[in-house]
């Protein structure tokens, strides 16, 4: 089973080869995802990494405040988004 995990305070340079090269050393990464702004194309500072459980639980706390970039990230457990109706 897949793990998907939220990575925050990235740099607005840090691309999704960035992001897979790193988490890469954990294990296989299933899809990355860095969230960008619709109108500037320019990164919001955070994205989304897809693993295996058990190589997720390991980048999770290998990497949780290192730094990347010149920024210390957050790494945590992406919970799932409830869409209200308007």
């Amino acid at each position: 089973m897949s793990k998907r995990l939220h990575v925050g305070n990235l740099s607005y340079q840090t691309t999704t080869r960035d992001l897979a090269t790193l988490f890469g050393q954990f294990g296989e990464v299933l899809d990355v995802t860095v969230i960008t702004d619709r109108e500037s194309g320019r990164s919001r500072g955070f994205g989304f990494v897809e693993m295996d459980e058990t190589a997720a639980e390991k980048a999770m706390a290998q990497l949780d405040g290192t730094e990347m970039d010149g920024r210390a990230v957050t790494v945590t457990e992406a919970r799932a988004v409830s869409r209200g109706t308007r």
